[in-house]
């Protein structure tokens, strides 16, 4: 599977302030700590973006020892100096996903992101490990994106053999590049890590948004930190109760997923007309299972075979706005036309690098930051259990998380997410109710340990990432990131409207 499973935004695409003094959210000058200036160019940052680094140690519990630089981007505030709020530093997820992109948002995507960059500095970063943030690869990219690739139905015991051995290799090879350093990418390391980014914006409390992963970033900032938290937006969010980090979330996430993959066929076969994948959820998984077994006979293009199909597939799972292109792919292969798909689904060489990067990140914190089970046997009876169920993401996921079952430094144990009356400024979680990487179950434990939280749901939805594409949701956003402001305990919004075919 090329897509982490928790992953990140949908909607997260791919800086030379000056040092002159600017008032802080507090008032306060941000004296900075950071020598912005042009972006490189192999960050596709173009001004008025600026770049520049962050050092934090490999071991925070050692802060004089060996040091890593954290890439950071910054887009300035539009508005009035006496109106501006701040730096809002923005996660997108993974983990393994990379936030440097986070200041093209306004002129890419306009709507919500550019009235707030009118108050705040739009700020983004590569975390420890991700792209030139120190970053970390555990194998050859070429052969991790090698395709076409099969993933059967239902594997053989030689099949499973096969990726035990090869999730055995990688997790070796994850040792032997990192080392010591291995056992200091948990989401608390990257919880102080970003911590130091504020210290260095010159900022005395933080604004945060956290998106998917980003959402549990989010959340063990606000426990080891609540002193420090000004505001903070946790958008598709991660349940952060110790027992499912992280085994039984990606238990909990294949249930999740089965239920979009449904929404997507239902929508498809109310579309008959249009792609003729057929008039009934059923007919329409048969069209897929045999699209599924002809790239297996003959790869779409030479690059697109079973595995590649699914991984392409898991898109539509993650935003409603996909649908149609996937469903015109389908079609056109049915038809006798591969290219749709072929563009869809083959893998980018060009991205091997960027893909394996996140992959490693992915693994190495996810491995660290909780204990896996160690037995293969435990592993095959709880997917072969579920896999009858939810088919769609079962196999899959567990093969990209099967490095964690021969993860080579010992894991730690989870923190107790949790913060008392009074100990935070109020919380604003977004949620959808249908969100497959992130089971809305996850933002209503997180409103019950974050005390004083206000969840925004945006009901019967499942795009994942509600932030940018609910006006609903974006006018909560706006009023508690501009005034503090939260619709108390919770509130509801409308589903964005149905794609078209």
């Amino acid at each position: 599977m090329r897509t982490p499973a928790i992953c990140g935004s949908f909607t997260a695409l791919a800086l030379t302030l000056s040092l002159t003094p600017a008032a802080s959210a507090e008032g306060a000058p941000a004296r900075g700590g950071i020598d912005w200036k042009k972006c490189p160019r192999v960050e596709h940052l173009p001004r008025p973006v600026e770049c520049g680094t962050v050092s934090v140690p490999v071991d925070h519990a050692k802060p004089h020892g060996e040091k890593i630089e954290l890439t950071v981007s910054r887009l300035r505030a539009t508005g009035e100096p006496s109106e501006r709020q701040g730096s809002l530093l923005y996660n997108p997820g993974g983990p393994g996903g990379s936030g440097m992109s986070f200041p093209l948002y306004p002129k890419a995507l306009g709507g919500v992101w550019k009235k707030l960059n009118t108050r705040y500095d739009l700020v983004g970063y590569a975390p420890r490990g991700v792209g030139r943030s120190a970053p970390l690869s555990c194998g050859n990219p070429r052969e991790f994106a090698k395709a076409p690739s099969r993933s059967p139905r239902d594997p053989s015991p030689a099949f499973k053999r096969k990726m035990r051995e090869r999730a055995e290799a990688y997790a070796r090879g994850c040792a032997e590049a990192q080392g010591d350093r291995l056992r200091h990418y948990t989401t608390p390391d990257n919880a102080r890590d970003l911590d130091a980014i504020r210290s260095a914006l010159g900022e005395r409390k933080i604004n945060f948004l956290g998106v998917s992963y980003g959402t549990y970033l989010g959340s063990v900032y606000a426990t080891l930190f609540p002193e420090r938290v000004r505001r903070l937006v946790l958008d598709s969010v991660v349940n952060p109760s110790p027992e499912k980090i992280w085994y039984q979330a990606n238990l909990d996430q294949n249930v999740s997923f089965e239920h979009r993959w449904t929404d997507w066929k239902e929508w498809t076969a109310r579309h008959h007309k249009t792609y003729g994948l057929g008039r009934s959820e059923p007919e329409v998984q048969r069209s897929f299972d045999r699209v599924r077994d002809a790239v297996d006979r003959k790869p779409a293009g030479g690059k697109v075979g079973s595995e590649e199909l699914l991984s392409s597939f898991f898109d539509t799972a993650y935003a409603d706005d996909v649908w149609a292109r996937h469903a015109r792919a389908l079609a056109a292969f049915r038809k006798g036309d591969e290219k749709p798909l072929t563009k869809l689904a083959a893998p980018d060489p060009a991205e091997a690098t960027e893909d394996e990067n996140g992959n490693a990140v992915y693994n190495a914190v996810q491995c660290s930051d909780a204990p896996w089970p160690r037995s293969w046997t435990r592993w095959d009876v709880d997917n072969s259990v579920l896999a009858p169920f939810a088919p769609f993401n079962t196999w899959e996921n567990a093969w990209m998380n099967l490095p964690c079952a021969s993860w080579k430094v010992p894991s730690s144990r989870p923190l107790d997410v949790r913060t008392g009356p009074g100990e935070l400024p109020p919380v604003l979680l977004l949620a959808a109710t249908r969100d497959a990487a992130t089971p809305y179950e996850g933002a209503v434990e997180t409103r019950r340990r974050l005390k004083g939280s206000s969840l925004v749901t945006e009901r019967g939805a499942g795009t994942h990432g509600v932030a940018g594409g609910n006006k609903c949701a974006d006018a909560h956003l706006v009023n508690y990131l501009f005034d503090g402001k939260t619709p108390g305990d919770k509130a509801e919004c409308e589903p964005r409207p149905e794609p078209k075919p």
